[in-house]
């Protein structure tokens, strides 16, 4: 097998414009890049690249942090390009008011069971801890049993919700923006809910690279990774036919709203409190029974 330093380093991120907007620069030769050499970026839905990441797929990928808690032995994150903020967490929407003290009744969509939307909602309602693979189930269930935990791709919760194919779904990335014009209702912001809870902004997501990269090329990348985002912050015109390319129907406004929220100091540096913030998700995540224990720091000093 190559080693790294003999070999272009494989790289995974999201068609989601925060990611393309991060990557721009890095991608299309704006940002060098002397201590690796990168190929041709993969671009996937964030549920499969945290497969991936079980598999030690990608050198260099976006991942979610509740993914980054089962691999932390073979990833560490670096401090440029992580989604972390206020307002900006996941949601629990439905038709319809549901009795969220007695959840045992519904069926409820889940973007995929590595994402930390899923594992936020699981902390927040413990009892909702099984995922069910395959088709929906709509067989009557008692109060007393667990409700079904359906994955579902991102961008099909709303859908799915609306036609009645599950009582309730936690929505994520541009879902956010969208969900009210299909006259769905938000039970319950879950980003809010950790901020109350934990008084930490919410850790969504981070790029992650394989430890066995070692410290210089990893730091090299993470450099790399904050450059491309303040070249991308200076030249946003530039970014935008690529980030449109990926976006596809998104509505302009939308894709603006959805940088804003997502792209923000964090991601260019994680800083204290943003190490401070992911450390205590990961630990709640492992106290819950969730995430493995892992003697491995998040980040390599």
């Amino acid at each position: 097998m190559m080693e790294p330093s003999s070999r272009t380093l494989t790289l995974g991120y999201s068609p989601c414009p925060n990611d393309t907007f991060i990557f721009y620069a890095l991608t299309h030769g704006k940002i060098a890049l002397p201590e690796a050499r990168l190929g041709v970026p993969v671009l996937a839905d964030v549920e499969t690249l945290n497969g991936w990441a079980l598999q030690h797929k990608l050198d260099v990928t976006k991942l979610s942090f509740h993914a980054l808690g089962q691999v932390l032995d073979e990833y560490c994150v670096l401090s440029a390009g992580s989604a972390l903020g206020r307002g900006c967490g996941p949601l629990l929407v439905a038709r319809k008011p549901l009795d969220l003290s007695n959840p045992g009744r519904y069926t409820l969509a889940i973007p995929g069971r590595l994402t930390t939307a899923a594992l936020l909602f699981q902390l927040f309602l413990p009892s909702c801890a099984q995922v069910k693979d395959g088709s929906v189930s709509r067989a009557p269930r008692t109060a007393q049993e667990r409700p079904n935990l359906v994955e579902m791709r991102f961008d099909t919760i709303i859908d799915a919700v609306n036609r009645g194919e599950v009582d309730g779904g936690v929505i994520i990335h541009e879902s956010r923006f969208t969900y009210e014009q299909t006259g769905l209702i938000c039970l319950q912001d879950l980003g809010q809910w950790w901020e109350q809870t934990t008084g930490h902004s919410i850790p969504l997501g981070c790029i992650a690279a394989r430890r066995s990269l070692g410290r210089g090329r990893i730091a090299a990348i993470d450099r790399a990774i904050r450059a491309s985002i303040e070249w991308a912050t200076a030249h946003p015109e530039q970014c935008l036919p690529y980030i449109r390319e990926y976006s596809q129907e998104m509505d302009s406004q939308v894709v603006q709203d959805h940088i804003g929220l997502y792209v923000n100091d964090f991601s260019r540096e994680l800083g204290t409190e943003g190490l401070t913030a992911i450390e205590a998700f990961l630990e709640r995540g492992r106290a819950a029974g969730f995430l493995p224990r892992s003697s491995h720091a998040v980040m390599i000093p």
